[in-house]
Parts: structure tokens; sequence; C-alpha cells
């Protein structure tokens, strides 16, 4: 997804005839580029967020289903639970972002299930940047069983800043200070990214 960079549709201030007036308060969107990135919370170069985060969970005998394995849709709360910690050792935790006015929304979400977790298994989601734009940024995730590292599952999230609106904006500076995109340290395997096979008709 592409979202434009220009200002179509900003309002325009001043009298017809031409006389001096008095401008009123700028809309959010046109702060959103300016006085937003102020308000965030100040991120140090030491805070940079390391280039793969850790976070661990344990897996609570609610969280898996009647075949005795985590239900599916539980996996997407683990990436959340990561991309949150991951921004917060850059300094930045999601509610002082959101305070300052900006929002990541999800926009994309795929995940490839290799082995089952199941209850009271410890569980390490590894989390990094994959890709940075003025308005999205793209994780991915690699989520393993902890006491033998094997790997369960990939991941992949994209993100998009919107203002207080739910209008697109630019992610502040401070966000892409923070951020440093890598190279995939597993291969995520997601069925978006596989070439799709030649169809052959007879």
């Amino acid at each position: 997804m592409r979202v434009g960079d220009d200002d179509e549709g900003l309002p325009q201030h001043g009298a017809k005839d031409g006389s001096r007036q008095e401008s009123p308060q700028p809309a959010w969107h046109e702060l959103s580029l300016s006085r937003q990135a102020e308000r965030l919370p100040p991120v140090k170069p030491t805070a940079r967020a390391p280039e793969i985060s850790e976070t661990s969970v344990r897996v609570n005998y609610s969280e898996t289903d009647q075949m005795g394995v985590v239900y599916h849709a539980r996996y997407l709360v683990w990436l959340d639970v990561a991309r949150t910690e991951h921004l917060r050792l850059a300094g930045m935790s999601y509610r002082e972002l959101e305070e300052a006015g900006l929002r990541l929304a999800v926009s994309e979400v795929a995940v490839r299930y290799r082995r089952p977790a199941r209850y009271d298994d410890r569980i390490r989601i590894r989390c990094w940047v994959r890709d940075l734009a003025s308005r999205r940024i793209d994780f991915g995730y690699a989520i393993e069983r902890e006491e033998d590292g094997t790997l369960l599952a990939t991941a992949f999230t994209s993100l998009l800043a919107l203002d207080h609106t739910m209008r697109f904006t630019r992610l502040p500076d401070a966000v892409g200070l923070a951020m440093h995109p890598i190279p995939d340290p597993v291969s995520l395997e997601l069925a978006s990214e596989r070439s799709k096979p030649a169809i052959h008709v007879r």
C-alpha cells in the first residue's frame, strides 16, 4: 500500500478581499508533521532499539484449544506484546506515543505456523524491524519454545501511522532514529512472499 506525500486538502486561510484575517488554529494533520514530533518522549541515541528484541511469555491453560495446543489467534496477541516491548526498549511506550497523537494501525498480518505450542511452554518472541518508511513500519517475528529453541511460528506485521483523527500522517523523526531495519534473521516463509506455482492449461 502506497500513501501519497502530498498535502491536498489542507485548509486555506485568509479573506477573499485580501484583507488581513486572523488565522484559526491549524488542523491536526498539519500539526502531526511538526509539533507532534516535539511532543513525543525524548529518544536518545543510547535508547536506540536493539536490532532484535526478545520477549518471553508462558502459555496459560486458557490459551489452548480442544486439541491441546495454543489457539492460532493467540499468536497475534504475542506479536502485539513483542512489538510493544520493542518500542519500549527504544524509550517509547505505546501509551506515550498515543498521548502525543500518534496511532500505529495494523494494516497487514501474516503468520506461518510450524510447530504447536502447548500448555505451560515458555515462549520466546524475537522481534525486529524489517522495513521503515515515512508512514509505515514493518516488523518481523520468530516465535520459539524457550526450553529447546524449537521454531514454532514466524510472522510479519505492517503498521501505518495515523493521527488522532485516524488520518494518515508521517512517523515522527524520533521513531526513525530509534528503529533500525535489518534483514530477516530467519526465513519467514510466509505464503504472501512465496512464489506461486505455475499453472499449466491444456
